[in-house]
């Protein structure tokens, strides 16, 4: 299930309110106003579009959008409950085979946990099922990488072209020396296109690519996860060294947590049964 990441839009929010205080803290308002050059940010943004399109095809850029929404948005994660799936899942295959498990793959909602469980109901060799789900994580993994490309050469290529707009800055200064009243500000003009390029690159461009990145471990991470749960359920491993197996994915916390739990229906079945 989706949720906003409302991390990222923070992050991002505090990263130029700082800029912008460290800004105002040492010039006031007329500070900040000259730190706004139009010049500066089209050579800047003119450039940086330019090398993207260049460099990646109308297909890769059609996936920009789709790929930068996805830095505002998180999964959750029920890993507890994906275990407790697992385990359900294998007291059933154990106690009326693997052919009943077909009522329950119509109920999850995960194509790449039901497309595990219906390759186990198939009778698939295990190794044969790892390789064919390992597959599609390879594919996953080289689909999340071109389109997360675009951020991480937007985050190599920022700062380059902040450095030519600054070059080109020094070269017409250097064209006028005659007046020396106009250096100061003219070196102020062509350094604040360094300043644009570094810190999109800082602080939109290389964050958003590593979010993304992180993105796509955390779903490897779950998907390997599955992979050890089906094969586990078509081998038909007892379910609770099924549990045991699976749970070392789970940090301390999470660990704990679920023994919390189990102990806590093991002490509610208890008292149902003395209530009887």
């Amino acid at each position: 299930m989706k949720r906003k990441d409302i991390l990222t839009p923070i992050g991002i929010f505090i990263g130029l309110t700082m800029v912008l205080f460290g800004i105002y803290t040492n010039g006031g308002i007329g500070g900040v106003s000259s730190f706004i050059q139009a010049s500066s940010i089209l050579v800047v943004l003119g450039g940086l579009i330019g090398a993207i399109l260049i460099n990646f095809s109308l297909k890769d850029l059609k996936l920009t959008f789709k790929v930068f929404k996805e830095a505002f948005r998180s999964d959750n994660y029920d890993l507890k409950g994906l275990i407790q799936l697992f385990v359900t899942l294998s007291e059933k295959a154990r106690r009326e085979g693997l052919l009943a498990l077909e009522n329950e793959v119509d109920e999850v909602e995960d194509p790449y946990i039901r497309k595990g469980v219906l390759l186990a109901i198939d009778g698939i060799e295990p190794e044969v099922i790892n390789d064919i789900m390992n597959a599609e994580i390879v594919a996953m993994e080289e689909r999340h990488q071109r389109g997360r490309a675009i951020f991480q050469k937007a985050g190599e290529y920022a700062p380059s072209w902040g450095m030519i707009g600054t070059l080109i800055g020094l070269v017409l200064m250097l064209n006028n020396l005659s007046n020396p009243e106009t250096i100061g500000p003219s070196m102020a003009v062509a350094l604040l296109t360094t300043f644009y390029g570094t810190l999109l690159a800082n602080l939109v461009f290389t964050p958003l690519a590593g979010k993304l990145e992180n993105k796509t471990d955390e779903e490897i991470f779950l998907k390997q996860i599955v992979i050890e749960g089906v094969i586990g359920v078509q081998s038909g491993q007892n379910p609770k060294i099924l549990e045991e197996k699976l749970s070392a994915f789970l940090s301390n916390e999470q660990k704990n947590d679920l023994e919390e739990e189990e102990e806590k229906e093991q002490q509610f079945v208890g008292e149902s049964v003395n209530g009887l």
